[in-house]
């Protein structure tokens, strides 16, 4: 029987200006620089659908209708894709998820748009909806490696989440997906700028955010040494795709 997970939309937060990928992304969204040959959005749509998941909600803003040429309906990857533009201004990670809520439904994943999670994302999905909160976010036990650790996660529950404000029990990192019922955004203002980090952190707060360890590393394109660690693993095999 197929997991209930599997009919969840996933968005893809892919609507920044990614100015740590200059001069890369003055003229190529970050969706669409290429690594191991291709826009690194084939490597997301393939990861995703092997995966199970297919249907894809791309918020985008910066080049956004650049992937749109590429991409359409997404059909021809055997995937179902929409776009929710961010229109005149950006409105930060979670102010995308917002102005997408439509096409969202109730319940949905988060993706970052520049992460590579080689992960059983159905699993994932699931934990979420036992859990019967209105927030899950993956975390890794990172501890400085490589990135800025900024969870503090103990007993299987996320004790505070915060990017700005360090604590010395903070050994694991947001791993670059959650998922997220859409009434956990019901309370903030619409057409404004809302960041997603803000979001979770009012969560934990209220004790509606499930974690979630993840054991494999993540892999990501935000930054340039970032990009050519994929682009060469990718390339050599190292990594399934």
């Amino acid at each position: 029987m197929a997991s209930p997970a599997a009919n969840l939309p996933v968005a893809l937060l892919a609507g920044g200006l990614a100015t740590r990928l200059r001069p890369i992304t003055e003229k190529v969204p970050k969706l669409l620089i290429e690594v191991a040959g291709e826009p690194f959005f084939s490597h997301q749509i393939r990861l995703l659908k092997r995966a199970g998941l297919t249907r894809l909600v791309l918020c985008v803003g910066y080049l956004g209708e650049k992937v749109v040429e590429l991409y359409g309906d997404g059909s021809r990857w055997g995937v179902q894709i929409e776009y929710s533009f961010d229109g005149p201004k950006l409105l930060g990670t979670g102010g995308a998820l917002i102005q997408a809520l439509p096409k969202l439904g109730d319940a949905f994943y988060v993706l970052y748009g520049d992460s590579y999670l080689p992960i059983d994302y159905l699993a994932v999905g699931e934990a979420f909806l036992k859990s019967g909160r209105e927030g899950l976010m993956t975390v890794y036990e990172n501890r400085e490696l490589y990135d800025a650790s900024n969870v503090w996660y103990a007993d299987g529950e996320i004790k505070i989440y915060d990017k700005k404000r360090k604590v010395p029990e903070m050994h694991h990192i947001d791993y670059g997906l959650g998922l997220l019922q859409a009434r956990a955004l019901a309370q903030w203002p619409r057409n404004a700028v809302v960041d997603l980090a803000d979001v979770y952190g009012k969560l934990v707060a209220e004790r509606q955010l499930a974690g979630y360890e993840i054991r494999e590393r993540f892999y990501e394109i935000g930054s340039h040494a970032g990009l050519n660690e994929l682009d060469g693993l990718l390339r050599g095999g190292k990594l399934a795709n």
